[in-house]
């Protein structure tokens, strides 16, 4: 198997100089002299580094585009791909990815750590090593986990099913709506019930999307004036509304009127919980059948980075806003349940 490693930057590639008491990035030109471990693996292995290395808090649309185009440039060169990225942006990243390469038949496997690759508990090693066996496991000529994919302290999560939730822990991430789709332990574990099947359709990449997305999320207080500001964002075409529980928001007539003002004026709305588990269900409560009457639209049970970079793809990919609504709807990359 030939595995193209991409690294992009974040924790996992900082080693510690003694010299300068200092971090400072890895040598990835002599990845395998310097962790021999991977010599044992059954793949070739190869490597690309973003230069100047990207703080996940850096990460931007255009770094997704350009991650794509690299997988689509060397797609037919390699069996799988291992993505490494800081771990405060990966959720972002791995659910983008997850829309723009449709038909992805191969793994793209992104993974970090919470320690540098030279301090002595660091999770950076075993992270990278497994990643990588994940990235080159096929069974039948077929791989094992042919999505995008995060692995992360044992655990292997769909791409657009992940979020993270702690700064400190080395189980920094969790998918709370979907199993995992492979456990790291004396042996690999992959519970293929759970990971997309292959198909024989082309990869095909799309390169557009369209951040011009307004977030509110709503809170007890919130006042009618700080609605209305985010609200009015002339360059927004959609909103995502943050809401509580089950999709529900307060009954105010101010609020009602300031969301059916924006739909109106042709802005898409999407109703994400703030809870991690569980779904939207508008109209099950009283509290949001106003919203589902009104034309908001549920997002059931995506995570927040989820449903924010699908509405990015889907900006991008049409102006039509029946065929907007109709893709919002609709489960594209194993990202929701209906």
């Amino acid at each position: 198997m030939k595995i193209l490693l991409i690294y992009t930057g974040g924790t996992i590639g900082m080693v510690h100089d003694s010299e300068s008491n200092s971090y400072v990035p890895f040598d990835f030109e002599n990845l395998q002299a310097q962790i021999p471990e991977l010599q044992q693996l059954d793949c070739t292995l190869e490597v690309q580094s973003y230069e100047p290395s990207i703080d996940s808090s850096n990460m931007q649309p255009k770094i997704w585009v350009q991650l794509a185009k690299t997988i689509e440039e060397s797609y037919k060169a390699y069996d799988g791909f291992v993505i490494l990225h800081g771990s405060d942006t990966m959720a972002y990243t791995a659910s983008a990815l997850s829309f723009m390469l449709e038909n992805l038949n191969k793994p793209v496997i992104l993974t970090g750590s919470q320690l540098p690759s030279g301090v002595p508990r660091t999770d950076a090693k075993e992270n990278l090593i497994t990643a990588i066996e994940i990235a080159s496991s096929y069974r039948d000529d077929v791989p094992e986990v042919p999505e995008v994919a995060v692995y992360f302290e044992y655990q292997l999560y769909r791409g657009n099913r992940t979020h993270k939730v702690n700064a400190e822990n080395f189980e920094a991430f969790v998918s709370v709506n979907y199993p995992p789709l492979a456990e790291a332990g004396v042996h690999l574990k992959f519970n293929r019930r759970y990971t997309r099947a292959v198909n024989q359709e082309k990869l095909k990449v799309h390169k557009k999307m369209n951040a011009n997305i307004t977030v509110l999320k709503l809170f007890p207080g919130i006042t009618e004036s700080n609605v209305r500001n985010m609200l009015s964002h002339s360059e927004a075409e959609a909103v995502i509304l943050e809401t509580f529980g089950a999709g529900n928001a307060p009954t105010s007539k101010w609020l009602l009127r300031a969301l059916e003002e924006t739909i109106d004026r042709g802005l898409l709305i999407l109703n994400v919980s703030q809870c991690m588990g569980g779904s939207v269900d508008l109209g099950r409560y009283e509290t949001s059948k106003a919203l589902k009457d009104m034309g908001v639209l549920s997002a059931h049970d995506m995570t927040f980075e989820a449903a924010l970079t699908k509405l990015m793809f889907v900006l991008g990919y049409t102006k039509n806003k029946e065929k907007r609504i109709a893709l919002l709807n609709t489960n594209l990359q194993g990202e929701l349940v209906l």
